[in-house]
């Protein structure tokens, strides 16, 4: 077996193992466990550590706020589509607001205004289409 192929059993082993594997899968299309996965050990909140900087502290707040905050879907694919998407635009910016608060590089820096000028203008495109389909854009909470 090559070494390519060993890694690759390696890994498949270790996710196979992981203890998200071994939560239930929630219900839903094939696309949702993987998100479930990446946030489902806390309930989709990120804790908070004692040693945890500046920049840590404001990554796992916009995180934990998008996870709070997001809308509840309503079985339209095209409505559920936007306001998702509406929230994870908004953890977007503030991450990208985090950055260059604290951030010293200077392409994470120009990549985050560009995050932010992007995310803002399709955050306006999204509210515009949902107040055009009478859907909120409003968070839940």
């Amino acid at each position: 077996m090559n070494r390519i192929s060993l890694v690759i059993v390696a890994c498949a082993l270790s996710a196979a193992c992981s203890p998200q594997q071994a939560e239930a899968p929630p219900a839903g299309p094939p696309e949702a466990p993987a998100m479930a996965a990446t946030h489902g050990k806390m309930g989709g909140l990120a804790a908070a550590s004692p040693g945890d900087s500046i920049a840590t502290q404001g990554y796992k707040s916009s995180m934990n706020t998008m996870m709070e905050q997001m809308p509840a879907f309503t079985g339209d694919a095209d409505i559920d589509f936007m306001k998702q998407m509406r929230g994870h635009h908004v953890a977007a910016v503030s991450m990208a607001r985090v950055e260059l608060a604290q951030g010293k590089d200077a392409q994470a820096r120009s990549l985050a205004q560009e995050v932010i000028t992007a995310q803002e203008r399709e955050i306006t495109l999204i509210d515009a289409w949902l107040a055009q389909k009478g859907a909120s854009a409003a968070p839940a909470g």
